[in-house]
């Protein structure tokens, strides 16, 4: 699957009404410049690697492994290993609702990840026995199986599977209208140009409720949705 920026994955689910969850801001990635996506393998840490050990056995082609430590910053849940481990399994990316570790060896494993950041220690805690949770909660964005991951540097998206197809339709669609306009802008046309900025502010002073918005809907503008 082609990967898009988040910011087209935004813009086109607003333009065809899907509801698309929004990793926490406090996410960050640790390659700047990586873009990701794949199907999520969400797995809730308890304390223990195993159950991330099992979801990456059972996670689907070009998987992104979605992490949820709660936000914890008493402990890093992966580390050097688990990056490994998931970049060998074919994973495109990690992301973890908690910090990580082992920084320098991740930066020579090359897994995109978005976490909280560094800390040093492991969990010190005596984990619960059980079966793995398959599902993970990022400060209230829910993620099951199936869902779809798209990350880059704005941030991180989770797309339900029913309406990805809807919304990668729009966001392509978008992407194309913006690379037309920043082309002709880099020929000498400006965006105002473009999109007859000055006829906006004319009808904008006979019509005060108009809005750039409904402007840009009836000419086809990309510039906002």
């Amino acid at each position: 699957m082609t990967t898009y920026p988040t910011a087209a994955i935004a813009d086109a689910s607003l333009r065809v009404g899907v509801p698309v969850r929004t990793a926490p801001a406090a996410l960050h990635p640790l390659f700047a410049g990586a873009v990701f996506s794949g199907p999520a393998m969400p797995v809730t840490h308890l304390g223990s690697v195993d159950v991330i050990l099992q979801a990456i056995d059972d996670a689907p082609a070009g998987f992104v492994l979605v992490v949820d430590n709660a936000g914890r910053d008493d402990e890093a849940c992966v580390g050097d290993l688990m990056l490994l481990e998931a970049r060998e399994a074919g994973a495109a990316g990690v992301v973890v609702w908690g910090r990580h570790r082992d920084t320098a060896q991740l930066h020579q494993i090359g897994l995109p990840i978005h976490s909280l950041g560094a800390f040093p220690f492991g969990p010190r805690r005596v984990p619960p026995a059980g079966a793995p949770m398959y599902s993970a909660y990022l400060d209230g964005a829910s993620v099951a199986p199936g869902d779809h991951v798209f990350a880059d540097d704005d941030g991180i998206l989770f797309v339900a599977a029913d309406r990805l197809d809807d919304v990668l339709e729009a966001a392509t669609v978008i992407l194309q209208t913006e690379g037309a306009q920043a082309e002709r802008m880099r020929a000498g046309t400006s965006l105002r140009e473009q999109l007859d900025f000055s006829a906006y502010r004319a009808r904008q002073t006979d019509d005060p409720s108009l809005t750039l918005r409904r402007h840009l809907a009836e000419r086809g503008g990309a510039i906002e949705v």
